[in-house]
């Protein structure tokens, strides 16, 4: 994709590492989960699948941007660690991080719905899961003690789109259409931020 750098932690090497950014603004997505390692699952739906669609989508609604760069996580189904992620991250050294996952609760039917943003101790972070709560249904917005928040030297929040066993949130998060609003939101407040 012209333009957009993919990503694939798989292929990880020294020499990227050693890899600094000049005079680029940097936006990362984090895709959660890939590979063995499913996330959330709900009949045939998995939240890896889930979280990558929509990464994608964000990348493909920023590709021809001056002021920045839309960077994912993982491209494909693969599984970066959360060194490795937060790595990358924190030698990018973006203007923003926004790790994307999907809920589940106990019940085989969750009656909960809506977005729970994860947020750490620091203003930016705060003030992106506002922007976030003014396009979506927040539900909660709470700081957790989560690796790619602790570890992430770059303001980073860690959405919880909606609970994959949650038959309403489940429809809007799988259907094509809800993705492309989905990313069309996280557009929204990139360009706003």
């Amino acid at each position: 994709m012209k333009g957009i750098k993919l990503l694939a932690l798989s292929v990880f090497s020294a020499s990227f590492l050693s890899f600094t950014p000049i005079n680029k603004k940097y936006i990362v997505i984090d895709a959660g989960h890939g590979g063995n390692d499913m996330g959330s699952v709900f009949d045939k739906f998995s939240e890896k699948e889930i979280t990558i669609n929509i990464a994608k989508e964000i990348q493909k609604l920023n590709e021809n941007q001056d002021q920045y760069e839309v960077i994912l996580t993982r491209d494909s189904d693969t599984s970066p660690t959360l060194q490795e992620r937060t790595a990358i991250i924190n030698k990018l050294n973006p203007e923003m991080v926004i790790s994307l996952h999907m809920n589940s609760s106990p019940h085989k039917e969750a009656v909960k719905q809506g977005t729970e943003v994860y947020i750490q101790n620091t203003e930016n972070s705060k003030k992106l899961a506002e922007k976030i709560s003014k396009k979506f249904n927040v539900i909660k917005i709470e700081e957790r003690n989560l690796h790619m928040l602790r570890e992430t030297k770059a303001p980073a929040v860690l959405v919880e789109l909606g609970f994959i066993n949650n038959a309403k949130d489940r429809e809007y998060a799988t259907s094509e259409n809800g993705q492309k609003e989905i990313a069309q939101k996280f557009t929204e407040i990139i360009r706003e931020y």
